[in-house]
């Protein structure tokens, strides 16, 4: 019921968390820039700037330029048909309101009128080109010029002019200086969605990596280091897979470890029950071969003694194998003659070859040793272990061959036989050859099962000692090859 629960919490989390709904976004971002984006962003720069000039236009003394001029043609027209006097007076009210303006007026007869404050440079008497020249000349000039008719609907009763600066009546235009504020407005927005779209393939890559990383190192038990989830999300969904992984080889490796020491422990036990029943029965044995017995009771006899022994290597091999794998095997490596060692071996071998009718040939150098760095009672466990399981599988071809040679650049010991080989003696390859990579495949192509503690052993101490060994083998005998691992 938790796990249920805790799967439906996750679901949760991942629907919220999803990397296809943030891809989603981005996409949906990126498709709604243009038609969407850029308006409301030149909707929002350009307003901008209308509101900060509206507003500047309301911080204005006398309101916009445009309001001016409405205001001045305004009085002007209110003064339909007044007489000079009138025409002054009002003048005179226009200067009290507007205090840093220039102000004078024309009659319909072109002579200037009033002037407040009076003014050098214009003609006393108007005529039709002087009026146009001054209006050409004051046209988006400065100071800001407003020329209006006297009277409504242009009635002939002169002119009057304003004139005031245009720092009072317009504020600065900032119509051209928003196009760049537009202008990188929009980049910064374009580099913003580059940068989410960037950032959200890193951050994937990046957890990715950092999942590979986490599959190639190990613990002390060759099992990889678990990973911490950050988020919830197809990621991080395979990244608790791989963490729920970790935790069921763990535990598998933990069940194989109670089940090999459980192995270990059972094997000891038998070797050491089975040594006690097995000296009773030698001792009844040998009692037995004292006795008067028929032929066919001393063919029997020689078996007892025969599977005795047998039985008697076995469980030896079984102790030594269960030392081994539990690392409790001593091995003291030293420089030693291997000449000398496997001529040792052979000499305490030869009253068994003989008796089975065996035929040693031994071809070792008398002169020149070869000096491997091995642990000499180790060393004459292999040799005891190969020739062992020459006399009980391959006897029958009634040779074992000892020699030196020269074998790939190196000095190989050679030991061979002429027996059925490590195939069968069916329709297999003329010659096998191949490297030994597991002493149970090895045993397990004999006719003989019970080889395979004894190489097993041999394979241990071939690896522990820093040398290796090859087998070829065909239907007319095998040939093991023992040198040293190349540094």
């Amino acid at each position: 019921m938790k796990d249920k629960k805790r799967i439906k919490t996750w679901k949760m989390k991942f629907a919220n968390q999803s990397l296809m709904s943030r891809y989603m976004f981005i996409i949906i971002l990126s498709f709604l820039f243009i038609p969407i984006v850029i308006p409301i962003s030149a909707v929002i720069i350009f307003g901008t700037e209308t509101m900060f000039n509206v507003k500047h236009s309301e911080k204005l003394k006398y309101g916009s330029s445009i309001e001016l001029a409405a205001v001045w043609h305004k009085e002007a027209a209110a003064i339909d048909g007044a007489s000079p006097e009138v025409v002054e007076l009002k003048l005179h009210e226009l200067k009290q309101r507007y205090t840093e303006a220039n102000m004078f007026w024309v009659d319909e007869n072109g002579r200037i009128g009033l002037q407040l404050p009076r003014q050098g440079g214009l003609p006393e008497q108007w005529s039709h080109a002087d009026a146009i020249r001054f209006m050409k000349e004051h046209v988006d000039s400065d100071p800001f010029t407003v020329v209006s008719f006297i009277g409504s609907n242009n009635s002939g009763d002169g002119f009057m002019v304003l004139q005031i600066p245009r720092s009072i009546v317009q504020a600065p235009s900032v119509a051209v200086s928003s196009t760049p504020y537009f202008v990188i407005l929009i980049f910064v927005l374009f580099s913003l969605l580059a940068l989410m779209s960037l950032l959200f393939f890193q951050r994937i890559r990046k957890r990715l990596l950092r999942l590979q990383e986490a599959m190639t190192i190990y613990d002390e038990q060759h099992i990889p280091i678990p990973v911490s989830l950050k988020r919830m999300d197809e990621i991080g969904g395979l990244e608790e897979a791989f963490n729920g992984m970790i935790e069921q080889l763990r535990a598998s490796r933990g069940l194989q470890l109670e089940e090999e020491q459980l192995r270990k422990r059972l094997i000891a036990s038998l070797s050491h029950d089975l040594r006690t029943p097995l000296t009773v029965m030698g001792g009844h044995i040998y009692v037995l071969g004292e006795e008067p017995l028929s032929e066919r009771g001393q063919q029997s006899l020689v078996i007892l003694q025969e599977k005795s022994a047998s039985l008697s290597d076995l469980i030896d091999n079984l102790l030594a194998y269960t030392l081994m794998t539990s690392g409790r095997y001593p091995l003291q490596l030293q420089e030693q003659d291997i000449v000398r060692l496997a001529r040792e071996c052979a000499a305490a071998w030869y009253p068994i070859l003989e008796k089975e009718e065996i035929e040693m040939d031994v071809d070792l150098p008398e002169e020149e040793g070869l000096i491997w760095s091995v642990d000499k009672e180790g060393f004459r466990r292999i040799l005891d272990n190969l020739f062992q399981n020459i006399v009980r599988h391959a006897s029958e071809g009634l040779y074992i061959g000892l020699s030196i040679e020269q074998r790939n650049g190196q000095q190989t010991l050679v030991i061979e036989d002429r027996g059925p080989g490590f195939v069968e003696a069916t329709e297999q390859q003329p010659f096998m050859h191949q490297m030994v990579n597991s002493p149970v495949n090895l045993a397990s192509s004999t006719s003989n099962k019970g080889a395979g503690i004894g190489l097993a052993i041999v394979d241990y101490l071939v690896a522990e000692m820093g040398l290796a060994w090859e087998v070829a083998s065909s239907k007319q005998g095998t040939r093991i090859y023992i040198y040293q691992q190349s540094k």
